[in-house]
């Protein structure tokens, strides 16, 4: 004779083991409500799954419209069912990123709610079992996982095409899904050097003399592209990388006249390349080479009326065999969820005319 409340007596558990419900789906108000409860097996992980004061179920719950309870080890979901089913989805797949010895910060959590909701209707969602749906690429340090649909078009254009155009607004990860994706090519001997250039072309100021040697001149134009290095390779690699030659930055300037064989080459803030500059940059690429161009038409610095070479090479190039262009949106940026409100903003007034009175 079975007690009351035994374990043979509670409903079946749906999901995978990792995160077991211990109630399915029990319906409230309505059979288009419902409440999941969702138990992890270890606390730890349990415990950087939901994240510094429950940071990571509160963007949950602000991009999926339920309310996330957490309590130790587990969580509670109250909503819509499909939200809820999308919210379960996010919680397990980030919990087998952190059963992999991953580390997700709320970059990797909004990724992994963009994937789930471009998905569709998920009541059969497995991580363990479905494809990935979204591409990445694979370094020594970590994977590079694309968080939103625009980046995996872009890692698959990179893997597919000698000259791929990365083109949109700050904080889509252009530059550093490209600078990735050199990455990829070097640490496994595909390509001999990356060589990483950018226009030094001064955003609006007039910094006036700069002191030291070539390299300390064009160092603060190439910043970002440090930045990307260091946080994608080891600083010791880097280093070594820099000083033997297999990693070289360099101002657009200097590639007049040179061959770039066996090479992934990129061309950052293309924007500030002028026409003439692009049609150089371009006929520079070699044998076994890779070359990416990335830029946002937008933020132009070039002085004058001058064309910027981005627009013209994306617009003349864009049906050529062997050119992949990508195009990111707003909605894409994966900084701050403020900066892309910043940047649709920007993009309903326009960026190429002064506002009106009316409008300040």
């Amino acid at each position: 004779m079975r007690r009351p409340g035994s374990d043979r007596d509670r409903p079946p558990a749906a999901g995978p083991a990792r995160a077991a419900v211990t109630a399915p789906w029990a319906t409230t108000e309505s059979d288009a409500t419902a409440q999941v409860v969702l138990a992890f097996d270890d606390n730890r992980l349990a415990t950087q799954l939901f994240g510094h004061y429950g940071r990571n179920l509160a963007l949950i719950e602000r991009k999926l419209g339920v309310k996330a309870d957490s309590r130790g080890n587990h969580v509670t979901l109250e909503g819509d069912r499909e939200n809820c089913e999308q919210a379960r989805a996010v919680l397990e797949h980030l919990y087998e990123a952190l059963k992999k010895g991953r580390d997700i910060a709320q970059g990797d959590v909004d990724g992994a709610i963009r994937e789930v909701t471009s998905q569709g209707s998920l009541f059969d969602f497995d991580p363990a079992a479905q494809r990935q749906s979204f591409d990445e690429i694979q370094l020594r340090r970590r994977p590079i996982r694309a968080r939103t649909a625009a980046q995996d078009a872009y890692i698959r254009a990179l893997k597919r095409h000698t000259l791929v155009f990365g083109v949109g607004p700050a904080g889509t990860g252009k530059t550093w899904l490209a600078v990735a994706y050199a990455v990829h090519l070097l640490e496994r001997r595909m390509v001999d050097r990356i060589i990483l250039s950018r226009p030094a072309v001064e955003a609006g100021e007039r910094l006036g003399f700069l002191p030291g040697d070539m390299k300390d001149k064009v160092d603060p134009y190439l910043r970002p592209i440090y930045d990307a290095l260091y946080d994608l390779m080891d600083r010791a690699f880097v280093e070594r990388a820099l000083q033997a030659g297999e990693i070289e930055i360099a101002p657009l300037a200097f590639m007049r006249g040179r061959t770039l064989s066996n090479a992934a080459v990129i061309l950052d803030e293309a924007q500030n390349a002028t026409s003439m500059q692009m049609k150089m940059f371009l006929t520079r690429l070699g044998e076994n080479s890779h070359m990416i161009v990335t830029g946002d038409p937008s933020q132009t610095d070039l002085p004058g009326a001058q064309t910027s070479g981005l627009a013209e090479a994306v617009r003349l190039l864009g049906e050529v065999e062997g050119v992949g262009v990508c195009t990111f949106k707003a909605e894409d940026v994966v900084r701050h969820e403020l900066v892309a409100r910043i940047v649709a903003a920007y993009e309903r007034v326009g960026t190429t005319r002064p506002l009106r009175p009316e409008e300040t």
